[in-house]
């Protein structure tokens, strides 16, 4: 070992390959030098040796030089030797001629979306076409029992949705039970038999809810009494519909007209709406989409009259038209004010390319007291 210190710079003279000292005329770097090369050198950064290529004996026993583009604009002497680029430009500079950008890609124009799976909604409203259709016309109690499953699944979904987004606990289970209930006892008792059960059902959800602790008492049962009427007692009225000897019918003319409103509004709303019709509750909806459920339902509602309804005439069935495409879309607006003020887009997601079971029932449930009316006025309540 010499006798230098760890962490001591190397000596900045040229070693030979043998150990016999530095090579004689060369000063040895470190704090102590002769005054003499003090002024023929400057301080430096310490660098590796530069490994003899043959060159002038001048560098070779030399200090080990600094060279590179870092500090140097033309390649040194080793970056030739190494096969470097002459031309290359030195790091950080503009280049003199630089290449053309090549064009940015132009935007392409978008074409109209219709907003949401045009075929899994087709399928889905098929198949709940076939299910409705077999269940009305081969036996009549399994209709009503297609309402109540709709009735629990929807207290289900609007309970759920008030629970996540605003803390508000409505009793499901009152409401559930109450709600099927209701739906049976308009099938077998009418109109009487619908409000005792709303009536029964009310009380079930304010007691049910004395088992919890009192805070948040009246908006849990203001909620429950709301949902309460809001699904199952308005479904009632498709189960009084059925009553009539030609139920059947009736419920097919309700559901015909309400899916064409609603067919005709999108439709023609996607195709030629400009106007908004309720931008602050639901942009999507237009003036001109109105018009179109107008029209569609009232050719619709002529022709159900006319040619399904014993008695009916084509003049009452522009009039139902027209009523349920008004009642049809102040229920879409309706429910649509209930997504704004919880903050979402759907009630739920069991029925691809619809959403939940509320975002089907938003349109029926205020329609079917309205052509239930219509129709006990026109024909009686068979």
């Amino acid at each position: 070992m010499n006798d230098s210190s760890w962490g001591a710079p190397p000596q900045a003279g040229y070693w030979g390959p043998s150990d016999q000292g530095p090579v004689q005329g060369v000063a040895p770097a470190g704090p102590a030098y002769d005054a003499h090369y003090a002024q023929q050198t400057r301080p430096m950064p310490v660098v590796p040796d530069v490994p003899d290529h043959g060159g002038d004996q001048d560098d070779d026993r030399g200090a080990a030089r600094l060279s590179g583009p870092l500090f140097r604009d033309e390649p040194s002497r080793d970056d030739t030797h190494r096969g470097a680029n002459p031309s290359a430009q030195p790091y950080g500079a503009v280049p003199q001629n630089p290449e053309p950008m090549p064009d940015a890609p132009q935007p392409q124009p978008q074409k109209k979306s219709a907003g949401r799976d045009l075929g899994a909604a087709i399928g889905v409203g098929v198949g709940l076409g076939v299910v409705i259709v077999a269940s009305l016309f081969v036996v009549k109690a399994a209709f009503v029992g297609v309402i109540a499953i709709a009735v629990v699944v929807g207290l289900w979904e609007l309970t759920k949705r008030l629970d996540e987004r605003k803390g508000i606990k409505a009793p499901l289970v009152p409401l559930a039970v109450g709600g099927a209930a209701m739906v049976v006892a308009g099938y077998v008792r009418g109109s009487e038999g619908a409000w005792v059960a709303m009536a029964l059902t009310a009380l079930a959800v304010l007691v049910w809810r004395m088992t919890a602790p009192p805070e948040g008492y009246l908006k849990d049962v203001t909620a429950g009494l709301f949902a309460a009427f809001y699904v199952p007692f308005l479904a009632t009225f498709v189960a009084m519909m059925l009553m009539a000897d030609d139920g059947p019918w009736r419920v097919l003319v309700f559901l015909i007209l309400t899916v064409v409103s609603d067919t005709g509004a999108y439709a023609v709303g996607w195709r030629f709406g400009r106007t908004k019709l309720a931008p602050r509750i639901s942009p999507g909806k237009t003036r001109e989409g109105l018009l179109g459920a107008v029209a569609f339902a009232m050719a619709a509602g002529a022709l159900c009259m006319q040619f399904l309804i014993d008695d009916g005439t084509w003049w009452q069935g522009l009039l139902l038209g027209l009523a349920v495409a008004v009642s049809a879309t102040l229920g879409d607006l309706g429910e649509s004010m209930i997504k704004r003020d919880l903050g979402i887009k759907d009630m739920g997601t069991l029925l691809p390319g619809h959403g939940g079971i509320m975002d089907r029932l938003d349109s029926l449930l205020p329609t079917a007291p309205v052509v239930w009316l219509l129709l006990v006025i026109f024909v009686g309540s068979g």
